[in-house]
């Protein structure tokens, strides 16, 4: 089972994620948290697999308490998802910085948001194409000029090959194809480069393909 955190300041909001995840087979709601505070001791206390964290929260927002969360040795197994009412909520770029492996605005369709459970969990890409695609064209814009860190001397040259296209918002199957490759050897490729650069999971990749240099504003096809 997947289990789930739900911590939102609004009962109604957890109240409809509730109920759509714990109809699903293999994922069950594993307790809920109205601020910040509250989801921080609800996910040491608790374990979850996922929280679905929103980004404004009182008494400590879902920023500061993903920060905590990634932050911590012992939670390393916990992912992080934000939950935003605007997809590009200015916060979402410091979260993903923070350690969240991505986000979803609270309109989302319930499959959507269903497939964004389980992938988080796989390791897989988290977000659509199209989403992960503008969420990195506004992260490059932010971007400062970037400096190539000692850590890629560590990758080969296509394990960076990889991690370049993993930073253009490709996915498993999109790297294989234009690789001419098996899905399961991309996979793995992408795999090695986050265990060799420290990165938690692909939305950090992203971030280390863009601070690094390895891929620049503009490579967006």
């Amino acid at each position: 089972m997947i289990r789930v955190l739900l911590a939102d300041d609004q009962s109604l909001v957890r109240a409809g994620f509730r109920a759509l995840l714990d109809a699903q087979p293999d994922i069950e709601v594993a307790g809920e948290a109205a601020d910040g505070e509250e989801a921080l001791r609800r996910v040491r206390e608790l374990r979850p697999d996922v929280v679905l964290m929103d980004i404004r929260m009182p008494q400590l927002d879902g920023l500061a308490a993903t920060r905590r969360i990634t932050a911590d040795a012992g939670l390393a197994e916990v992912r992080v998802v934000m939950l935003t009412t605007f997809e590009l909520d200015e916060y979402v770029f410091e979260a993903i910085r923070a350690g969240a492996s991505g986000f979803l605005v609270k309109d989302t369709e319930p499959d959507e948001l269903l497939r964004a459970v389980r992938a988080v969990v796989a390791g897989d890409a988290l977000l659509s194409p199209g989403a992960t695609r503008r969420l990195i064209a506004e992260f490059a814009a932010r971007s400062k000029q970037p400096a190539t860190p000692d850590a890629l001397a560590r990758l080969t040259e296509r394990e960076r090959e990889v991690m370049a296209l993993v930073g253009i918002g490709l996915s498993n199957e999109e790297i294989a194809r234009r690789l001419v490759v098996s899905p399961l050897t991309a996979k793995t490729h992408v795999s090695r480069a986050m265990v060799k650069l420290g990165a938690r999971d692909r939305a950090q990749l992203v971030v280390l393909a863009y601070e690094s240099g390895l891929v620049r504003p503009g490579w967006l096809g």
